[in-house]
């Protein structure tokens, strides 16, 4: 899952400032905390990314299955090169390395551009998988519950949106406990199954709704598919480079042992898993998860330990997803602070959470998981492209760094982050060329979308700005100030929006669009006898239309006259009750918005309140 920390207190990791005082109500983390806070994206991974090698394979015949080792051992190397790659970004950036602020440092404006419409993509599409993912785990063990998959997900969503609107925290302590729990049931599971295996008491499962083998060749583009399919294991691992800040000093020290035991574990637990649903001749399923079908077999069927890996796996799942909520916000924060996304998203609520980014990044993850039927395998050629490209922008980025910083050693440094970028570069080639068939093209187009609408807002903003600076302004001394009052009858509103309009220039005129004759005339007597030495102009509209020929007459004044201000008074009553508004018709509103957009005219309003 991707990257730019975990918790609140992070606003410091990403933008290299002090965390205000009122904010750094956490302690720092120790290893142990680090670990369970920090790792929960990586090693939830393991729960899916056997399974999506698994279904690639399936389609060969069961007999293709035992390539899924030697496929997972590659993964596994692949992601111990990245990890110690990472290593190398935990001391060049101890107030946080996120993919953005590196390639921002290192390789400019446009990688770092993509970097983040790659981030914002893929936070999104975490909440989805992990979301689907752990509710996969829920109707595993309760199979019944299936029909009610994409209601369950949504259920989830909305869950995790009300309670980070409202301000909920990551504690180390109270996100320990499901990290370390899926921790302990997963190796527990390992053991077990390793145990039987010794004993030679292994008993494989009958399969339930597998998933049909369509007798496809073994080709290399299949073992690709099933290479970049089984990649899902290394999402999350930059999580611990964001979160340096956090931990207690040594923080470097600190965050480098906290990712390796990460890696350790993620490696031991992938692998694990995969040799043993090998060994007990695991098939995917179309309703029920391989962890699901290998805890069965491994237990001997549906019982407590059964059930706790599968509770463990929801539990981790849908924290991963909510580190999201955490990273997306902040992301789109940070973007608005540089001017590259609207500036709405860096407003935070009463609880401190940027409520806006939360709101968008649930709207967006419902609307996936609604298109893609809250199906975790449907999503996952969707997911690793923003990965591997904020992956190896971040190394490519680390590789200028020690160019630029030099020192003794620079070169060793240089060359790890620079075989890390070229890993992942080389995976993120495979990912692209067999993921772009099954979806994965709309995020080829989505990161340069992304990448043109924040070019796009940082021109207007930088437009506004321009505009809106004293530089080159001197005063211009506005001759005259012509005040209309349109009307639409002598009443007492009407009278006090006149005095106040007296008060503001000697060219005060009251305007009525003469619509009816006879009301007209009435209005003129009653206009005499008011004798309040305001002239009335009547303006003829023979469409009926009340706002045109306003609209026409003011247009004419700021015409003759365009060096001086054209005020308009409205006169409104406001109604005692909300309700009452239903009663009467909103013209001031509408001239209002008419108005808008018109250079030199002002537009103010009168209220007259009803009792």
């Amino acid at each position: 899952m991707p990257e730019e920390g975990l918790l609140y207190q992070f606003k410091r990791f990403v933008v290299g400032k002090p965390i205000p005082s009122h904010l750094a109500h956490h302690e720092r983390l120790s290893r142990v905390t680090g670990l369970a806070v920090l790792s929960s994206d990586p090693l939830s991974s393991v729960a899916y990314a056997t399974e999506e090698i698994l279904r690639v394979l399936v389609l060969v015949g069961a007999g293709a299955l035992g390539l899924a080792a030697p496929i997972a051992f590659v993964i596994a190397s692949i992601l111990a090169i990245v990890v110690f790659s990472y290593r190398q970004t935990l001391h060049a950036y101890p107030s946080g390395g996120g993919a953005y602020i590196v390639a921002r440092e290192n390789l400019g404006e446009l990688p770092a551009l993509v970097a983040a419409a790659s981030l914002l993509i893929d936070y999104i599409l975490t909440v989805a998988v992990s979301i689907a993912a752990g509710v996969a785990a829920i109707t595993s063990a309760f199979p019944a519950w299936h029909v009610n998959r994409i209601e369950m997900t949504l259920g989830f969503v909305v869950l995790l949106m009300l309670g980070n609107l409202r301000g909920i925290r990551e504690s180390g302590q109270i996100f320990s406990v499901p990290t370390y729990f899926f921790i302990v049931c997963t190796l527990a599971l390992i053991a077990m199954g390793i145990g039987r295996v010794l004993t030679g008491t292994v008993q494989p499962l009958p399969p339930v709704d597998p998933v049909p083998s369509s007798g496809e060749p073994l080709t290399l583009f299949l073992l690709l598919t099933a290479f970049s399919n089984g990649c899902t294991a290394m999402t999350g691992v930059e999580a611990v480079s964001n979160g340096v800040p956090a931990f207690k000093p040594p923080e470097s020290k600190n965050a480098a042992a906290t990712m390796l035991t990460m890696a350790v574990l993620a490696i031991t637990m992938f692998l694990g898993i995969t040799l043993l649903s090998q060994v007990y001749q695991i098939l995917p399923s179309e309703r029920e998860t391989v962890v699901s079908q290998l805890a069965r077999a491994v237990f001997g069927g549906r019982g407590i330990a059964y059930y706790a890996v599968q509770a463990a796996t929801m539990l981790i799942l849908v924290l991963a997803a909510n580190t999201a909520y955490a990273d997306f916000p902040r992301l789109t924060s940070i973007l608005a602070r540089d001017r590259f996304v609207p500036r709405q998203f860096m407003n935070q609520g009463d609880r401190l959470a940027f409520s806006n980014g939360i709101v968008g990044l649930s709207v967006f993850a419902g609307i996936l998981l609604i298109i893609f039927g809250g199906d975790t395998h449907a999503l996952i050629p969707l997911y690793m492209i923003g990965v591997f490209v904020s992956f190896t922008l971040s190394q490519a980025g680390m590789v200028v760094h020690w160019r630029k910083e030099g020192g003794p050693g620079w070169r060793t440094s240089a060359a790890v982050n620079g075989v890390g970028a070229l890993v992942t570069g080389i995976v993120l080639v495979v990912v692209a060329m067999t993921k772009a068939h099954e979806g994965a093209w709309i995020i080829m187009l989505l990161i340069p979308l992304n990448v043109l609408l924040f070019n796009v807002t940082r021109r207007h903003y930088d437009a506004v700005a321009a505009q809106l600076s004293m530089r080159g302004w001197s005063a211009q001394r506005r001759r005259k100030n012509t005040v209309l009052v349109p009307i639409s009858g002598v009443i007492r509103p009407v009278a006090e929006a006149l005095e106040y309009a007296k008060t503001l220039s000697d060219d005060v005129r009251a305007v009525y669009v003469a619509i009816d004759p006879a009301a007209t005339e009435q209005l003129r007597g009653m206009w005499e006898r008011y004798e309040n030495a305001v002239p009335l102009v009547l303006l003829g509209s023979p469409y009926r239309s009340l706002m045109e020929p306003l609209l026409e007459y003011i247009e004419q004044i700021a015409k003759d006259r365009p060096e001086d201000y054209v005020t308009i008074v409205l006169p409104e009553f406001v109604p005692a009750r909300w309700w009452h508004h239903l009663f009467h018709n909103q013209r001031a509103l509408l001239i209002k918005g008419a108005l808008l957009f018109k250079p030199n005219t002002v537009v103010t309003s009168v209220p007259f309140h009803l009792r």
